[in-house]
């Protein structure tokens, strides 16, 4: 009888100490389950490794060479050529005797391990693209739902017509641009983002400096995969185009042009350094204030709000985006001068022959007494 009270006791025991320990388990599995409503949760996250940089003096073309013949023959060339330009905001062409560059210490095939821009963007994650410029790094990173997709360098407006920040948007295409106001200026792959400022991405000259006038000028490669990338502006049902509907592009900070030569990527000691601090909500971000004497005349007719233009000189100066002793260049139709002078030209031709052929009148007349 004793045996079997025991033998009770120890199965009643075996099952308290069963259901204490399945409800500790059950406890702990709710502390570490994942939160639905914590979208991070599911985020899977990629940390590039850390590669540090070194500033190089290139003494000559063999210098240059060098750097190339010790890249591992596992990593790609083109790659790894596109990511010191693309470091360096260059193409290899505009590097001179003397100059400084940044070379990585490590290559590897992935050009998003040397991205400025974080690799996820929680407050983008519910955008489907999006573009993220930084002025003053001269480099700009392509989000989808939040995760990068794309780092590229860039070489926006020089001092006196400057790339503003603010919020833009993807407008139209082009795959073989010739400039409206300068027929001469031939751009592949352009995506405007400013209408009536002609403002656009595209392939062009890449010197490693603002140069342009307010585009944003790329490699030809970033040039040609962002244009069938990004998503044009929408029209409504009387075919016009809908403001701000295209791929959303934001201009962060402004170039700092007391630098006399290259910029702040030269000062980068890795992949750590520079890293951009993105807005938290991107789509609320201030539209790009524009100043009216940036704008083409012949589009200042048709632009919607023309005070915001008027005053935006103004704001930008007391933001301290525009020096004090800067004097912006006004926007010049080089197409319309070209005309002008052709016909100055040639109304001077004709004004030239008839003076020359009026002698020969005169003596006709004086020798027939009548004139024709």
């Amino acid at each position: 009888m004793l045996h079997k009270f025991y033998t009770c006791l120890a199965l009643i025991s075996i099952f308290l100490v069963s259901c204490s320990k399945n409800d500790d388990t059950f406890e702990e599995n709710q502390d570490v389950s994942p939160d639905v409503d914590d979208e991070q949760t599911y985020v899977d996250y990629y940390e590039p490794p850390h590669i540090k940089y070194n500033l190089v003096e290139i003494n000559n073309r063999a210098t240059l060479d060098s750097i190339f013949a010790s890249i591992p023959d596992s990593i790609d060339k083109s790659v790894a050529q596109k990511i010191i330009t693309t470091l360096n905001r260059k193409e290899l062409r505009f590097i001179r005797n003397g100059e400084k560059i940044i070379v990585p210490e490590v290559f590897t095939n992935n050009i998003l391990d040397y991205s400025i821009f974080p690799h996820y963007y929680p407050s983008a994650s519910n955008i489907d693209k999006i573009i993220i410029v930084a002025i003053d790094k001269q480099a700009y990173g392509c989000y989808e739902n939040g995760r990068l997709v794309r780092f590229a360098a860039v070489n926006s407006g020089k001092e006196r017509t400057p790339s503003f920040p603010g919020r833009y948007a993807l407008v139209w295409k082009d795959r073989l641009r010739r400039s409206s106001l300068d027929s001469t200026w031939i751009m592949p792959f352009t995506f405007n983002f400013h209408s009536a400022a002609g403002s656009a991405f595209h392939q062009f000259q890449m010197p490693g400096r603002p140069v342009s006038h307010s585009c944003l000028r790329q490699f030809l490669d970033d040039a040609q995969w962002l244009f069938h990338w990004g998503e044009t502006a929408k029209k409504d049902t009387s075919g016009k185009l809908i403001p701000f509907s295209g791929t959303p592009v934001i201009l962060l900070n402004h170039f700092d042009y007391s630098r006399p030569t290259g910029g702040p990527w030269l000062d980068f000691t890795s992949n750590k350094d520079g890293i951009i601090e993105l807005p938290d909500n991107p789509l609320e971000i201030e539209e790009a204030l524009i100043p009216i004497i940036q704008i083409p005349k012949e589009a200042r007719a048709s632009l919607t709000n023309r005070e915001r233009y008027l005053y935006a000189e103004d704001s930008l100066r007391a933001r301290g985006i525009i020096r004090e002793h800067v004097k912006l260049t006004p926007s010049i139709n080089f197409n319309q001068l070209r005309r002008q002078n052709q016909a100055k030209k040639q109304q001077q031709k004709i004004e030239n022959s008839n003076s020359n052929n009026t002698p020969i009148l005169n003596d006709i007349e004086n020798r027939d007494g009548v004139a024709d």
